[in-house]
């Protein structure tokens, strides 16, 4: 039953040699890729207006010098992740710029930073897009926060479908919201420019302000660049484009930049021009529209594809967050389940445990993470300028062929980026200091695992091991996932008993893998004879059952016992199986109460 309901949520598994057919074109990637970056223009020019309006409305017209400064950092982003699009084909983005230039601390610093991000898009997303939705049916507003879990867990199913079923269905929410922007720019415009408009609701540029300083112009640009939030996601999630990647990848970044500069621009324009004020019961764009189209139903159709892609730029979340956890997974940073795909060839426990984490943020918070914005963009910014910092270094140490051009680009757009980081900081310390708090105990823990794992590596690598001492018993199958010291402990316990045939049994989810440790074993252990089952749909428990069926129902011919011993090493701390051992424990929990099959685990106890 359970397979049978999970099969109608995510859809039939998909075969390994299917995954060409989960990759992402350039218009799909652009929605899902994009969101994050496109829905942060309902609240960037905004964020620049309410620092501003400290000042007094008069003030408002440098929203347009800073708006200016925001598309020149746009810029400088947008061409540097063009690069490392091309210097890191594979993906990573910000992490691996920053450990293979910088060193890891700073790797680990650019890595712990957006998976806290990517949990903070998904929990500040739907949140917003839930109070867009309260806001235009107050009877709902008791019922926030269970609207937004209902949210988060529609979009985790989507993503649990697949990158491309998940990308088919979000793509038309942001591609509306597009198109509803450019009606309302467009009309705004035309507006303004047949005198519809009134030229008295605004100050003229250059009029002078008494009170203005160039600290509240630099928080107010920091506030602004907090619509750039989501740029890096696509150097993150270079894998999930159609070949050729790279290519595919830096145009979608290229459209993303000119969708998101031209949207920028407008509303920050027509904010100024309609003499927009910041108001806390009613967002910008919404002001804009009504003064621009009255309460009819195009506003109510900005209205709702707004709310839509506050919602949906929680994919971008689940689109990087997985790839990004598959990085440090292989560092040995994080748990190696995060490397698993799933049935439908998505990394499914980064999608999972996103999912999880953006739910309790929300609990948490009551519904209510506006507060979280300042430490969501502070969370961004400081990969930034730690990736920008990095490139501009590897320039400077390779000095390819026009590395010139590219190192201004990089050392401007570091130089940029740590000045917004300053400002955060400086700006908004109140809000954003517990990522003092939070990105030294991610390394910490980060540090703990690689080292478990190195250690646990040291004493299961053959070379090192001590020679096993013979052990009494009896076994017929015996699963193995390596040759290790826990598999030959496991074996020697094997041949000191009388059975009729030891099977070792190897389950590879690739055929290059499969001959490979076939031929590793012949050298290892001739004696012993090897059965491999490959499995397309990369499960180990179904081949394995299957397996222990036929050999279960030749044994029962014959009138003798099936016994399949698990090998399993025992951590010296309980808390390290969460590391390790969930493999074993599945396999013993389907076979445990099987009729004619004895199972039976074979420790090995770690030192460290």
């Amino acid at each position: 039953m359970l397979s049978t309901f999970k099969r109608l949520l995510i859809g039939r598994p998909l075969k390994s040699n299917e995954l060409g057919e989960q990759k992402l074109n350039k218009k799909k990637a652009l929605a899902i890729l994009s969101s994050d970056a496109l829905s942060s223009v309902a609240y960037g020019p905004e964020q620049i207006l309410i620092v501003l309006v400290t000042v007094g409305a008069a003030a408002f017209w440098y929203s347009i010098p800073i708006a200016i400064g925001v598309l020149v950092l746009l810029l400088a982003l947008i061409l540097s992740y063009r690069q490392i699009i091309f210097a890191y084909p594979h993906g990573g983005g910000a992490y691996v710029v920053s450990k293979e230039n910088l060193g890891i601390y700073p790797g680990l610093i650019s890595g712990g930073s957006l998976l806290v991000d990517y949990i903070l898009t998904v929990a500040v997303s739907v949140s917003a897009g839930t109070d867009a939705i309260t806001s235009a049916f107050p009877s709902l507003h008791e019922h926030t926060v269970l609207i937004a879990v209902i949210f988060v867990i529609f979009i985790t199913i989507l993503n649990l479908r697949g990158v491309t079923e998940s990308a088919s269905v979000l793509a038309y929410p942001v591609y509306l919201f597009v198109i509803a922007l450019f009606i309302l720019i467009g009309v705004g415009l035309y507006n303004i420019a047949t005198g519809q408009v009134s030229p008295e609701l605004h100050t003229s540029i250059g009029t002078p302000v008494a009170g203005i300083s160039l600290f509240l112009l630099l928080k107010a640009f920091a506030s602004g660049s907090s619509a750039l939030t989501g740029v890096e996601a696509i150097s993150n999630a270079i894998p999930n484009f159609k070949s050729p990647e790279p290519n595919n990848a830096s145009k979608t970044l290229a459209a993303m930049g000119v969708l998101l500069a031209i949207l920028f621009t407008g509303i920050v324009y027509l904010a100024y021009y309609y003499g927009i004020t910041p108001r806390a019961d009613v967002t910008v764009v919404s002001q804009i529209a009504e003064e621009t189209f009255g309460r009819n139903v195009l506003y109510y159709f900005i209205q709702g594809t707004t709310a839509l892609i506050l919602i949906l730029a929680a994919n971008t979340g689940y689109s990087a967050f997985p790839l990004l956890a598959v990085n440090l997974a292989k560092d040995k940073f994080i748990p190696r389940m995060f490397t698993v795909r799933g049935d439908r060839l998505g990394y499914s426990n980064g999608i999972i445990i996103l999912g999880v984490l953006s739910i309790v943020l929300i609990i948490a918070f009551g519904g209510q993470t506006e507060h979280l914005i300042p430490l969501y963009a502070v969370g961004v910014f400081i990969p930034f300028t730690l990736s920008q910092t990095g490139m501009t270094l590897k320039w400077l140490r390779e000095k390819p062929k026009g590395w010139g051009g590219k190192l201004v680009i990089n050392a401007a757009g570091a130089i940029i980026c740590f000045v917004v980081t300053m400002m955060f900081f400086l700006t908004k310390f109140e809000q954003v200091w517990t990522v003092l708090v939070f990105l030294p105990i991610i390394i910490y823990l980060f540090h703990r695992i690689k080292k478990h794992y190195e250690a646990v590596g040291e004493q299961l690598r053959l070379s090192t091991c001590e020679p096993v001492p013979p052990i009494e018993g009896n076994v017929i199958l015996l699963p193995v996932s390596g040759i290790t010291h826990v598999v030959e402990h496991s074996i020697a316990y094997a041949k000191s008993l009388s059975a009729n045939q030891i099977i070792a049994v190897y389950i590879p989810f690739e055929r290059e893998d499969e001959s490979l440790f076939e031929e590793k074993w012949k050298s290892w252990m001739p004696d012993v004879r090897l059965v491999t089952l490959h499995s397309p749909y990369r499960s180990i428990i179904h081949p394995l059952l299957k397996f222990v069926d036929t050999v279960e129902r030749k044994a029962t011919e014959f009138n003798h016992q099936v016994t399949v011993i698990i090998p399993q090493f025992i951590p010296k701390k309980g808390w390290h199986n969460i590391l390790h051992n969930q493999t074993s424990l599945m396999i013993r929990a389907h076979l445990l109460y099987r009729k004619n099959v004895i199972v039976t685990t074979v420790p090995y106890h770690l030192k460290k």
